[in-house]
């Protein structure tokens, strides 16, 4: 019979791999910053052309977020 209590194989992380929190603290941060300036020029944009942009403030702050958050991670 086999004893598998002891030297239980441990699943270890890849190299270079970064725990998801850390990636989620920072895209929060990112999108945190973002969203007051996505949000001022979604108003401005919408005053000086009179109708709403396509893309809403969130949307916009969000985008941003998925763009910058990987570029820290990659450098």
């Amino acid at each position: 019979m086999t004893d598998f209590t002891h030297e239980t194989p441990v699943r270890e992380r890849r190299a270079g791999s970064v725990p998801m929190r850390e990636y989620y603290a920072y895209f929060a941060l990112i999108f945190a910053a973002t969203l007051p300036l996505t949000l001022l020029t979604w108003v401005l944009s919408a005053a000086r052309r009179m109708a709403l942009p396509e893309k809403g403030p969130f949307k916009s702050a969000w985008s941003q977020a998925q763009i910058i958050t990987p570029r820290i991670f990659s450098a």
